[in-house]
């Protein structure tokens, strides 16, 4: 019985997917946002959640495992000083993945994954809406009063 069996191989060997899921992750939190195919996503979002979680926690041992699995220091410390910290209150599910359609080429069905916005954001723009509404609009100015005509 295969219950409970995860397998991502998409034609590549061991190294090569590790490598190429780190490079993902890497530009994902580079840019906030990559475009790739459905099923590199699929997996590329499970790493990247469990860096964002990681980076949360905020320990030198996540800190550890992070560079480890994602081999840039440079990228862990933005990941951990700008990226996680907007998820502080969130519970999980911090990537967002939007399909696009196939890809002309071979068909293969393509889409946007990026990260969702933070708490913060999402608050401070609900808040503009609101405010946006309550606000009494400006009343016309009158209109000047046509001259009789002679």
């Amino acid at each position: 019985m295969r219950h409970r069996k995860h397998t991502f191989k998409v034609g590549r060997t061991t190294a090569h997917r590790h490598a190429m899921l780190a490079n993902a992750v890497c530009s994902l939190i580079d840019h906030g946002r990559i475009t790739t195919t459905l099923v590199k996503a699929k997996e590329i979002r499970r790493l990247a959640d469990r860096m964002v979680t990681y980076g949360k926690e905020g320990s030198l041992h996540k800190r550890r495992l992070a560079i480890a699995e994602l081999h840039s220091v440079e990228l862990v410390h933005k990941l951990f000083a700008d990226v996680a910290p907007q998820f502080k209150e969130r519970a999980g599910g911090y990537t967002r993945i939007m399909k696009l359609g196939p890809r002309r080429g071979d068909g293969a069905e393509m889409c946007i994954l990026e990260f969702v916005e933070s708490d913060e954001v999402v608050k401070a723009t609900a808040q503009a809406a609101q405010a946006a509404e309550e606000a009494p609009k400006a009343e016309e100015a009158p209109k000047a009063e046509e001259a009789p005509k002679a």
